[in-house]
């Protein structure tokens, strides 16, 4: 039997590497996608080869991630539960994706992937490959196996010699990419604690960040985002410089109790700096330029669009008609806005567009005002028609 594994290196698939040899006498082939994660991918393949694995599959996948799905998450303005931002579920079908891709070539007859009974991403792993292809097996080890608690799969990691950096003082299950990172385990599951601030991986403490303000400009074209402060960069190198400047500033922080696929309550944080000032960017250049029943029905669909996202139905044909839907209002997003950054807080201080709706002249109360007043009156006679009773 062959399978590939989507591995991270982290306990439950460096775990699951091992074990998937010994339950199948397999031959184990582990796939990384390399998409912007904090620790050494080098360190990861070494690790993969150690436990057992016959190839390691290692990819530079950071531009594609937001490509094709970061950033029409970031047009479509999804924010689960109206707070997370969805980076690693928007990492999910891209993983799968190539899992099913690298099965093909290698003549595999099964994917693997190391999340748990009670977690989201074994939903998301196993609807993105059975969307692409429904006659590969869809193994779970994690769910399968005898070791029910994190203290038996370090034990389980230290009997068989497998490197894994998760203890007991360090409990924490962080996943993280270019366009954000999750925390989740540990003490953070006392949601009646705050977050202790050696949990946090990417940002500055806001109380500590720098004292003075910062001011950035994005610029916009066709809805996307191609330039910091003037100067015209790729997505993947713009999204960097903007998570270096905007976690300074302690901005991204999300502390969530949120509603988890499978039907109860989780408590996660999470950071995500570039992508929190891009989407009030984008918000607002959209607010700007979009008209209002438009710009009123994409809100409305914005909560839906980050579900599919977080539900693992990227692969839905509702997710691809609600992309369609948004890409016919991307030609209008042109144009800059400038932020400013300060402890924790991105605030728009300025919006300029080709493509704006904005009149000054008619939103003024000065002189200049070119708005028919009389008009207005009327207008409010025929609007409150509906209301009167005969």
């Amino acid at each position: 039997m062959k399978i590939v594994l989507a591995y991270s290196g982290g306990l439950d698939t460096s775990v699951a590497l091992h074990w998937l040899k010994e339950k199948y006498d397999a031959e184990v082939i582990a796939f990384c996608a390399d998409i912007g994660q904090l620790e050494s991918l080098e360190a990861v393949r070494d690790r993969a080869l150690r436990t057992g694995a016959s190839k390691v599959y290692m990819e530079p996948l950071s531009e594609r991630y937001l490509r094709d799905f970061a950033l029409p998450a970031l047009q479509a303005h999804a924010r689960y539960e109206n707070k997370y931002l969805v980076a690693a579920p928007l990492s999910r079908p891209l993983i799968a994706q190539r899992m099913v891709e690298i099965a093909h070539a290698e003549g595999a007859d099964a994917v693997a992937h190391g999340a748990t009974g009670k977690g989201n991403d074994q939903v998301r792993f196993h609807t993105s490959v059975t969307a692409l292809d429904p006659g590969l097996k869809v193994l779970a080890p994690v769910i399968d196996w005898e070791l029910t608690t994190r203290e038996s799969e370090i034990a389980y990691a230290r009997e068989h010699g497998i490197e894994v950096s998760v203890t007991k003082e360090n409990p924490y299950s962080i996943d993280t990419n270019i366009w954000g990172t999750s925390i989740e385990c540990g003490e953070l599951d006392d949601v009646e604690q705050a977050p202790p601030a050696r949990a946090w991986q990417l940002t500055a403490d806001p109380k500590s960040a720098p004292d003075r303000a910062e001011r950035i400009t994005v610029g916009f074209e066709g809805g996307v985002p191609v330039a910091l402060d003037g100067e015209k960069l790729e997505l993947t190198e713009l999204v960097g410089r903007l998570n270096t400047v905007a976690a300074r500033h302690g901005v991204g922080r999300v502390d969530i109790v949120e509603s988890r696929i499978v039907g109860f309550k989780t408590r996660g944080i999470y950071e995500a700096p570039a992508a929190t000032v891009l989407m009030a960017a984008h918000e607002e250049l959209e607010a700007v330029v979009l008209d209002r029943e438009t710009l009123h029905h994409k809100q409305s669909l914005a909560l839906r669009y980050a579900e599919l996202a977080y539900y693992g139905y990227w692969f839905s044909d509702l997710r691809r008609a609600l992309d369609g839907f948004v890409a016919t209002l991307q030609p209008q997003v042109n144009g800059e806005i400038t932020m400013e950054l300060y402890k924790g807080s991105c605030t728009v201080v300025s919006r300029r567009s080709p493509n704006s709706r904005y009149s000054g002249a008619l939103a003024t109360y000065e002189a200049g005002d070119t708005f028919d007043h009389k008009a207005g009156a009327g207008f409010a006679y025929v609007w409150s028609l509906p209301l009167t009773r005969p």
